[in-house]
């Protein structure tokens, strides 16, 4: 693991990541494309259909010749949900050599101990980020706050280890760059109004959500594959701090969770689109807090583009 002083982030040859959580599974839709298979398309034999919750995680694998990395993006938003679908995918979780979390809400985290113990590993990195551990909250229309579950302590990760880090770091030998906190540039991707942090005994607003962080891979002669947990950043905000880190504009693929979904969010959906359509991805698969409003509208605008996530995706990049 390497921090922002070091950064160099290589190049992968090729790149595989499995849906292992959505809030959607879709088992009979063909695909379109030659680079997404389908469960049914890429499981070597029969199993139990995987299911859906709202919440999300990745298993995302980097090659380059012989190497080949591992790591867990996000846990989904029940104890078993994540470790159930590996079993019926016919996923080994041990393979796994490092998680990385996006945020610290529920949807996000809930699944990590239950992971945890199926990779059982000692020391196992866990990148997180200080916010995480914080009390937080939803303010309703009613002005209630509605307090979120708490992130796992570090003894309910053991014997994996939390890795505390703000700042852009490297993992998977290098091929694979957490981005840490995105600066916050549009005038649109205003954060999460009603979101609250409780501090010095008291709630305050906290929009902004600094923990949320993305993936981001260089794919040999494609460009940059970005994935997103659930965008709180914004996915505009977050595509250029990955430019801004990495210096390579061009864009292949967009996954991921991003958050324009609400009465809050969909307001931004118009906006969003636009930028994306000058960014221009190849591979657009919005997952999770996305909706289905964004996704139509992505759909109209970017047919080439979009495809619709199913728990079981796999995208071989």
């Amino acid at each position: 693991m390497k921090g922002n002083n070091q950064l160099e982030l290589r190049k992968a040859e090729r790149v595989e990541v499995i849906s292992l959580m959505d809030n959607s599974i879709d088992l009979l839709s063909a695909s379109s494309r030659e680079e997404v298979k389908r469960f049914r398309d890429w499981a070597k034999r029969t199993f139990r259909n995987p299911i859906a919750e709202h919440g999300l995680s990745m298993l995302v694998r980097v090659f380059d010749g012989d190497e080949v990395h591992s790591v867990l993006f996000d846990a989904g938003c029940s104890t078993q949900g994540v470790a159930i679908n590996a079993g019926r995918m016919g996923i080994n979780l041990t393979e796994v050599e490092c998680i990385a979390l996006s945020h610290g809400h529920y949807d996000h985290f809930t699944g990590l101990p239950t992971v945890v113990r199926a990779i059982n590993k000692a020391g196992l990195p866990i990148i997180v980020h200080s916010d995480m551990f914080k009390k937080r909250g939803v303010v309703g229309a009613d002005g209630v706050i509605r307090k979120s579950p708490s992130f796992p302590s570090k003894n309910k990760v053991k014997p994996a280890k939390y890795i505390e880090i703000k700042q852009p770091c490297l993992i998977a030998g290098g091929l694979i760059l957490v981005t840490g906190e995105i600066p916050r540039e549009t005038s649109f991707e205003t954060g999460y109004p009603q979101h609250r942090t409780f501090i010095d005994g008291r709630w305050e607003q906290d929009p902004y959500i600094w923990d949320d962080r993305a993936l981001i891979i260089n794919v040999r002669r494609k460009g940059l594959a970005i994935l997103s947990g659930c965008g709180h950043a914004g996915i505009i905000n977050t595509i250029l701090y990955a430019q801004h880190l990495t210096g390579v504009k061009t864009v292949y693929a967009v996954l991921g969770g991003l958050h324009l979904s609400g009465k809050e969010f969909e307001g931004r959906i118009s906006q969003t689109v636009e930028e994306l359509k000058k960014i221009d991805p190849q591979l657009l698969a919005p997952s999770h807090c996305t909706g289905w409003r964004a996704n139509y509208v992505m759909f109209k605008e970017m047919p080439d583009a979009l495809v619709w996530n199913s728990v079981g995706n796999l995208y071989a990049l």
